[in-house]
């Protein structure tokens, strides 16, 4: 009888655990239900690039109003635009961008990149006309005219600019909406308001500011005072940041690493990841896609994952360093 005793046990012990409720993890300290896992389909076909649109690195991708993909290159011409069939629209910037790194719309459709060469910040016309610098081109520095390597920037509906001053410097910078300094804050160090590689920035609907604080591992919260409202420690190592118009945030990078030396990044990345957190930080969805192989990439594979864009359609646009390309994911729910 000790048997079937052991037996039953053992039988409503797995009973009990399928009927109990899903377990739970944590994210920034925040118990919540595992999240969900989407399914992306990579477009093969997609983009289907003229041959004097050529790609090199490529750390930036973002998607305006009618769903067209820009994406940003280090190679020539820089500034390249698809529609959403993967057709070759316009290009620019090639004498005028030395080293790229983000991308960004404005809500008047103006585009503001991040030049880690040429120190600077700029907003230039979708035709690609030049209309604002932030920082001297071509000088480094740490001051109110000075950026060194600035990693990206969030533009806000009223018109002030926020940037990681990420590579050279540890912090972020304020300027409002006529491009006059107001204000920055951080210092390299693993405290709260401190980083390791500010290296991207979204600010949500209400002005609340995300920063990719990657060397870290966190994802830090700022008002924009420049407060420290909160971190997400320890769910990923956050290369890069996009936020939906429902104020979702999605993260891309690589999963938690063993810390490296302050200063020092952690690379190579682990693995290749994509999860969407809610605004106090829980994670909601995530997916990988396989890490490629150096110089041996497959079509839905990433190599050094670094920009993440999304469309209307919900389809994702990725970005990566070592595979130097865009890639579409199509959403199958």
């Amino acid at each position: 009888m000790r048997p079937a005793r052991t037996l039953m046990a053992r039988m409503l012990a797995l009973s009990a655990a399928l009927l109990a409720p899903p377990a739970l993890l944590v994210a920034g300290g925040l118990p919540i239900k595992a999240p969900t896992t989407p399914r992306y389909v990579v477009d093969p076909a997609w983009p289907k690039r003229p041959p004097e649109a050529t790609w090199g690195q490529t750390p930036g991708v973002t998607v305006d109003a009618q769903d067209q993909v820009w994406v940003f290159t280090r190679a020539t011409p820089p500034v390249q635009v698809y529609d959403p069939q993967g057709r070759f629209v316009r290009a620019w910037g090639a004498n005028a961008i030395k080293s790229a790194h983000y991308i960004r719309l404005d809500r008047e459709g103006n585009v503001w990149v991040t030049d880690l060469g040429n120190h600077v910040v700029m907003q230039f016309t979708p035709e690609g006309k030049l209309l604002k610098t932030l920082g001297t081109p071509g000088k480094s520095g740490c001051d109110e005219t000075h950026f060194n390597q600035p990693t990206d920037m969030a533009v806000t509906p009223a018109g002030d600019v926020f940037v990681t001053d990420g590579y050279g410097n540890q912090r972020v910078v304020h300027f409002d909406k006529n491009g006059k300094f107001v204000r920055a804050w951080g210092v390299l160090g693993r405290g709260p308001g401190e980083f390791d590689l500010p290296h991207s920035i979204v600010a949500d609907s209400k002005g609340t500011l995300y920063v990719a604080d990657r060397s870290n591992a966190r994802i830090q919260v700022f008002d924009q005072e420049g407060k420290f409202l909160a971190q997400w420690a320890d769910v990923m190592v956050p290369w890069g940041l996009w936020i939906t118009d429902r104020d979702e945030i999605w993260a891309c990078g690589s999963s938690p690493m063993p810390r490296p030396a302050q200063g020092m990044p952690f690379l190579p990345p682990v693995d290749q990841v994509f999860r969407k957190f809610d605004l106090s930080g829980k994670v909601l969805e995530q997916w990988t896609v396989p890490k490629g192989q150096d110089g041996k990439e497959q079509p839905g594979e990433l190599n050094w994952l670094h920009g993440v864009a999304f469309d209307s359609k919900g389809n994702v646009y990725a970005t990566d360093i070592k595979g130097q390309r865009v890639q579409k994911f199509v959403r199958r729910d």
